[in-house]
C-alpha cells in the first residue's frame, strides 16, 4: 500500500522552520508592497509587486502544508521591520532572499516528506530569482 506523502512522519524541527518560513514570507509581502510603492519608475515597481506575489503563493503554500501536517493554524508576525526608504529596502530584500534560498534548502534536505521538500525546492529557486532583480535594482 502507498503511503499518502501528507501522513510521512514529520520532525518538531521542520514544523518548526515551516513556521519560520511562514513568518518570513508574511514579512517579506508587507515589505515588497511598501518597496513597490517606493520604487522610481513603473518598470521596477511591477516587477517588485510580481516578487510579491510569489511570496503570496509561497506564504499560502506553506500555511497549508502546515495545517495539514499539525491540524493547527499557524499565526504569522512581522520578523522585522520594513526599511524605510527604496535603496535600504532593495538591499535588505537581496541579502533576505539570498539568505532564504539557504534555510529553504535546508529544510528541503531534511525531511523525507516528498510534498514538503518540493514545496521549498521550488520556493528555493524563486528566491534565488528573487535576489536576482533585487541585485539588478541595487545598480540601477
Amino acid at each position: 500500500m502507498v503511503q499518502n506523502p501528507m501522513q510521512t512522519s514529520t520532525s518538531t524541527e521542520v514544523l518548526n522552520d515551516m513556521l519560520k518560513a511562514i513568518d518570513g514570507e508574511y514579512t517579506a509581502i508587507s515589505c515588497y508592497e511598501l518597496l513597490a510603492n517606493q520604487a522610481p519608475n513603473d518598470e521596477i515597481k511591477k516587477r517588485i509587486l510580481e516578487i510579491r506575489n510569489d511570496e503570496i503563493r509561497h506564504y499560502e503554500t506553506f500555511w497549508y502544508l502546515y495545517i495539514s501536517l499539525t491540524g493547527k493554524q499557524p499565526t504569522p508576525k512581522m520578523t522585522k521591520q520594513c526599511p524605510t526608504n527604496y535603496k535600504d529596502g532593495i538591499r535588505a530584500s537581496f541579502i533576505d532572499e539570498q539568505e532564504t534560498v539557504d534555510f529553504y534548502h535546508d529544510i528541503a534536505r531534511s525531511t523525507d516528506n516528498p510534498v514538503i521538500r518540493d514545496a521549498f525546492t521550488r520556493a528555493s529557486a524563486d528566491e534565488q530569482n528573487h535576489a536576482v532583480w533585487f541585485l539588478y535594482f541595487m545598480h540601477q
